[in-house]
């Protein structure tokens, strides 16, 4: 189970993910300027970052969607990310969100875990219904892929829905104890299930219940930092140390524009906020 593959580079590495969520404009100016086409740039960038913090991270989350927005150039330069870190080894996240269903499902699971844009994990949207899963299921069992489904988010709006009662509940509570029970098929040896979820830290007082009745969903965690997550919030969505990656992106991608001269050594400055983060989580985990 590809569940195993970052339980452990969780338990070497930590727990960083790496949030590639690149815009161009996050290139230094210098550094861009060596470039003719976006797609060279961006990969370039991306890689640099790559290489300075393989050894610090646990895994590496590609948001499409800063890709998309440069159209066909983006989207090589998305491929080219993608085509790099499989072939280093790296654990990958294709933040996608995909929320469809049948047939439309079935093609965004070909899409992302097969040919160009092939990844480890997908994040998907559940808020249609389970049916919405299925179609990636069969990827999930049979090729060592798996999911990062969408329970509780970190942002404001999650009140709108998420947090909706259903008697002594919330729907975010029913759509992670479904997830739960439905991840029981594809547990890894680690314990936790190759079908993972989506959890904000930015609500700490929820924590122990929540990893509690979720016992075996590894975690994907936004909301550390500048939206108010903090290391010891972290400590509580974990199992004795792991079952969870906390993700950044533009702290980590932007390190270099804290650092007085950083644009000369960008991938630098990043890997050493990686390393600051890491410790910093790893600082409550013991």
């Amino acid at each position: 189970m590809i569940i195993d593959k970052l339980f452990q580079k969780v338990a070497d590495n930590g727990h960083v993910c790496v949030g590639l969520d690149t815009d161009y404009t996050y290139l230094p100016t210098d550094f861009a300027a060596k470039f003719s086409t976006i797609h060279e740039g961006l990969f370039e960038f991306n890689k640099q970052l790559i290489d300075a913090t393989i050894d610090v991270a646990s895994c590496y989350k590609v948001q499409i969607a800063y890709y998309e927005a440069y159209g066909l150039e983006g989207l090589l330069a998305y491929k080219n990310t993608l085509a790099y870190l499989r072939s280093i080894g790296a654990v990958i996240i294709a933040d996608v969100k995909r929320g469809d269903i049948a047939k439309t499902a079935e093609m965004y699971a070909k899409a992302h875990f097969t040919g160009d844009f092939e990844c480890d994990f997908m994040t998907i949207n559940p808020y249609m219904g389970m049916d919405s899963i299925a179609p990636y299921l069969p990827y999930v069992k049979e090729h060592e892929k798996g999911l990062f489904v969408l329970i509780r988010t970190s942002n404001e709006g999650a009140k709108d829905i998420e947090y909706l009662p259903t008697g002594e509940r919330h729907v975010y509570n029913v759509v992670g104890e479904k997830l739960n029970t439905l991840g029981k098929e594809c547990l890894g040896q680690c314990g936790f299930s190759s079908i993972g979820g989506v959890m904000g830290c930015t609500h700490s007082s929820e924590a122990a219940e929540v990893r509690a009745t979720l016992d075996s969903t590894f975690f994907l965690i936004p909301g550390y930092g500048a939206q108010g997550g903090k290391a010891s919030d972290i400590a509580c969505y974990l199992k004795n140390g792991n079952g969870g990656v906390v993700n950044a992106s533009r702290s980590i991608l932007l390190a270099y524009r804290k650092v007085e001269g950083g644009e000369k050594n960008f991938a630098e400055c990043s890997r050493n906020e990686a390393i600051r983060m890491r410790n910093d989580i790893l600082s409550t985990c013991k």
